[in-house]
């Protein structure tokens, strides 16, 4: 494990980036912005481009990206052996990307889709699309050229066209979080008291995320839901909220009354007939989780709880700053992205 002066580093150098990131009462600064421009200037004074509105777009979303990914892998190169549990959080990034070049797959592309540059970390060979076995080869993921990419014969969502993406993405996120939980159990019991609390939560809540999804736009219920569910052994179970909710109607909101995440749910508008929104519960249970890290984040300085709240807040940002580009770039104003995602300014 990191020596004490490793840890008093990192987390030095971990709340000075902190103090010059928009999360907390830096969030405010962004209500004002009413144009892309705008937001490019404010978040990268030093480096303003001169683009059109759509390519400014796409680089924004680019550069926000990498420089949070640039400042987590700055943090946990300060440990001449980095915990496990920080690199799989930093690879949390070539997850998605693979998970882009498998849909690009399945399109049919020609062209590989781009992916974030996480340096050492990086396992999968994406330069090496389309071949997808020379991309993952000697990696964790070489099960996905035997597993993933064959359609269960059983799987019958709405939409057949999407049936293995969802296969492919279950897979995935089913491999991640166990393979997390797994580096979580090797650290030091004190070490980790944060992270063990904020994992949970989040994995429950993905679950709960995952079955309206399935249940919202895919049509789908029972069995074929609980199978895609991520499992974990822990003392408290992490799909009993998931299951929970499968016998509860998605347009009668009384029903959810007394349910763990009940809070998270959009609200019932008397005018319209209420039915559960993913995505509302989505944006409100990452506001949440945003809460635990920023919380746990200074409580614990030299533990890996800490530097593990410190990913989490950047990513939190990150997420944040993308969509305020998404929102500006489709026309909408500041408040009304901030609204959309539950995040006050």
């Amino acid at each position: 494990m990191p020596g004490m002066g490793e840890r008093a580093y990192a987390y030095a150098k971990a709340c000075g980036i902190i103090g010059k990131s928009f999360i907390g009462k830096r969030i405010s600064r962004l209500a004002d912005v009413s144009r892309l421009s705008e937001l490019d200037r404010l978040v990268f004074p030093q480096s303003v481009r001169d683009l059109p509105e759509r390519e400014l777009l796409v680089d924004i979303e680019e550069r926000v990206i990498q420089r949070a990914v640039n400042q987590i892998t700055a943090i946990v190169d300060s440990f001449s052996k980095p915990p496990e549990l920080l690199i799989r959080l930093i690879r949390t990034y070539e997850y998605e990307d693979l998970k882009n070049v498998l849909g690009a797959l399945a399109r049919g592309e020609t062209k590989a889709p781009g992916f974030t540059d996480i340096g050492r970390f990086r396992t999968v060979t994406f330069e090496a699309y389309p071949d997808l076995e020379s991309m993952l080869a000697k990696t964790e993921f070489e099960f996905l050229l035997t597993e993933a990419l064959q359609q269960d014969q059983n799987e019958q969502p709405v939409h057949k066209k999407d049936a293995g993406s969802i296969i492919i993405q279950t897979k995935l996120d089913h491999h991640y979080y166990a393979s997390l939980w797994k580096a979580l159990l090797r650290l030091r019991k004190n070490d980790r008291i944060a992270i063990e609390r904020i994992l949970s939560e989040e994995i429950s809540l993905r679950n709960a995320v995952w079955a309206l999804r399935l249940r919202t736009y895919y049509g789908m219920s029972g069995h074929g839901i609980l199978e895609k569910l991520i499992s974990i052994k822990t003392k408290k179970s992490l799909t009993a909220a998931a299951e929970a909710s499968l016998s509860m109607a998605l347009d009668h909101r009384a029903e959810w009354a007394g349910w763990k995440w009940v809070q998270f749910l959009n609200p019932e508008n008397h005018q319209d007939t209420w039915k559960a929104d993913p995505r509302y519960f989505q944006n409100a249970a990452s506001r949440y989780l945003y809460s635990l890290a920023r919380f746990s984040f200074r409580r614990r300085p030299f533990s890996a709880d800490s530097i593990f709240c410190f990913i989490k807040l950047k990513q939190f940002e990150e997420d944040i700053l993308t969509s305020a580009a998404e929102g500006l770039g489709m026309g909408m104003s500041s408040q009304d992205i901030f609204t959309l995602l539950e995040v006050g300014s």
